[in-house]
């Protein structure tokens, strides 16, 4: 059985070293070099702790994956690669819509499984940015229930 929880500064390390086994394994049109670059800013701008980060772990208190969220937006969600497709992914976002209300999520245009996950949660494209948020050239798409 798998249990949610608020993550905690001890967290972090663990956290990053899913959040990059699970960038390399569903990110595939992403540069190698641009990975590295985007977790040396999560490190330096301490990411984690600017997000409402919440667990899903095991009886171990193992982490499978987490999200965060500021606000009303789902700024990020995360599953170790071996946890997908067994519905940890799913557990969270319910979690997020019931508790955090969340209303919007942003996407890479290229990440189509992610966007059809949210989809099937009642999420729509309500626009598009041709860049991230750190001017590289991977499309954003700007993601709000329906």
């Amino acid at each position: 059985m798998y249990q949610l929880r608020k993550a905690v500064a001890a967290d972090y390390p663990e956290l990053l070293v899913l959040w990059e086994a699970s960038v390399r394994a569903t990110h595939h049109f992403l540069d190698p070099d641009d990975i590295l670059f985007f977790k040396n800013i999560i490190q330096e701008h301490h990411a984690f702790s600017l997000v409402a980060i919440t667990c899903i772990v095991d009886e171990q208190n193992k982490v499978l994956g987490f999200m965060g969220i500021a606000e009303d937006k789902m700024e990020m969600l995360f599953l170790d690669p071996d946890q997908r497709g067994k519905g940890l992914g799913k557990q969270l976002m319910q979690y997020a819509l019931k508790e955090y209300h969340i209303t919007k999520v942003d996407v890479n245009e290229q990440n189509e499984t992610a966007r059809r996950f949210y989809e099937n949660f009642g999420f729509t494209v309500k626009s598009r940015s041709p860049f991230d948020g750190t001017d590289k050239p991977y499309p954003i798409l700007h993601m709000e229930l329906k």
